[in-house]
């Protein structure tokens, strides 16, 4: 699981938006479907669902260097930077003729139904893959303290809400 993994795609006309490039908002389906290739190819996928698990996102950001356009081959490498007592945090890069096309970083947890969450402690010793967590590349730690200012402030945005509602 902590090995890259790369997921062929080609761009199809309904990847596109009005300007006949990849849509924004697909390029976060997309990334779904390689996080899920990743667990499947580290034989984690059936195990993690047998339990009852299942993978969720706490954040997601990308930058765009490219566009993607009409039946372009390209793919998503995704691999887990690292996590920490919350959350896994994983790079996806999207990748077109040995060029970077865009670059994401995921804050993903795992649920259990009905139970809550799944620290990272939890699911690797089930998975038999307990190990030390990589350190985060600076920028990652700054983005997880950017993600969770900004959950504080939902958090009081809400009860605002809810006062007002």
């Amino acid at each position: 699981m902590l090995d890259a993994v790369d997921t062929p795609f080609r761009v199809l006309p309904n990847d596109l938006d009005a300007l006949m490039h990849v849509n924004n908002g697909v390029y976060l389906t997309m990334m779904d479907l390689g996080r899920t290739d990743l667990l499947l190819r580290a034989g984690a996928f059936s195990k993690i669902r047998g339990q009852g698990w299942y993978p969720v996102l706490a954040a997601e950001t990308i930058r765009f260097k490219r566009s993607l356009t009409l039946f372009q081959k390209f793919v998503i490498r995704t691999r887990v930077l690292g996590w920490d007592e919350r959350s896994f945090y994983l790079e996806q890069q999207f990748i077109a003729k040995g060029k970077l096309v865009a670059k994401a970083v995921v804050d993903a947890r795992f649920l259990s139904k009905g139970k809550g969450q799944v620290t990272p402690a939890q699911l690797l010793a089930f998975l038999e893959m307990e190990q030390a967590a990589p350190e985060l590349p600076d920028w990652v730690a700054t983005w997880i303290e950017s993600n969770r200012e900004m959950s504080m402030e939902l958090d009081v945005l809400n009860e605002q809400v809810k006062r007002t509602s």
